[in-house]
């Protein structure tokens, strides 16, 4: 297993301090601050640790409410709403510093028959044939605002292979694009067959690039091109169906509006042979610099 991979899944195993109260460790990101992406697995990971086994997570809804400390270890609290019949809904607090961080609300289900139908797979050339991030992104290091954003970024995504299957924001700075992007994704290895893990993941890697679809609209670059700051303000995903976040998932992404300040992000996710996965939505604060 790839190293930078065995660092995350370390840094999603959460420590029980006491009966639904977890801690949780951060490590460098990009910026000086949590990546939201994050703090949304380990609490997705720490509703999960609180449901019985047979009960898959179907739906999350998250704000995050302030900065993250990277510095400094992120205490979860469950609150244990409902145990049904079929569904179990936990919410989860992060807390820093004793102020709350990130608000999270989780549903998980037993497995039942249902009525099927999905949107059908958009075209997308093979995940294969698409450059790794190792041989892309040093192609626009001139358009970032310092040497190093190459080598944190790099850093940062080692445990997962993400691939743009078209250039991304900063790779186009000035020219407005259709607000369309996609990316293909798979962790750096193989995972253990336990569904809740599968999920965390794909829930850490889908806070990385929704917003992309934003600044393609108005042909910014992003904040390590440093024609705007932003931050993610909620988060949604419903999972539809089971999937491996270690074999490649189409990451397809859009972004229907932006106004006062704030960006909206929707995407599907789909599997590699077209079965619909994921549904994510999220808003984002994207303001251009005064």
């Amino acid at each position: 297993m790839h190293q930078a991979l065995q660092s995350l899944l370390d840094l999603l195993d959460l420590e029980r301090i006491e009966e639904d109260i977890f801690r949780g460790r951060s490590r460098s990101a990009v910026v000086p601050r949590v990546f939201g992406g994050q703090v949304a697995a380990q609490a997705l990971v720490a509703a999960g640790r609180t449901v019985p086994a047979d009960r898959m997570a179907h739906s999350l809804h998250a704000y995050f409410l302030r900065m993250g400390d990277p510095g400094a270890p992120i205490v979860y609290t469950v609150d244990r709403i409902r145990d049904g019949a079929s569904f179990t809904t936990r919410r989860v607090v992060a807390i820093q510093h004793g102020q709350p961080i990130f608000h999270l609300s989780a549903s998980f289900q037993t497995y039942e028959e249902g009525m099927e139908h999905q949107a059908d797979m958009p075209p997308a050339p093979e995940p294969e044939s698409l450059p790794t991030a190792a041989e892309m992104l040093p192609r626009y290091a001139d358009a970032f605002l310092d040497e190093g954003v190459v080598d944190r970024m790099l850093e940062a995504r080692a445990a997962v292979d993400l691939r743009y299957v078209d250039v991304p924001p900063w790779g186009t700075v000035g020219t407005p694009r259709e607000p369309r992007s996609q990316v293909w994704f798979r962790t750096n290895g193989k995972l253990a067959d336990d569904p809740l893990l599968h999920v965390c993941l794909a829930t850490y890697v889908s806070d990385m690039t929704l917003l992309d679809s934003v600044l393609l609209a108005h042909g910014r670059g992003g904040w390590a091109v440093g024609d705007v700051v932003g931050a993610s303000l909620d988060h949604a995903m419903w999972f539809h169906r089971p999937f491996r976040a270690d074999e490649w998932l189409l990451y397809d992404q859009e972004s229907p509006s932006a106004s006062g300040g704030r960006g909206l992000g929707q995407a599907r996710i789909y599997t590699q042979d077209g079965r619909l996965a994921i549904t994510v939505i999220q808003e984002g604060v994207v303001r251009v610099p005064r």
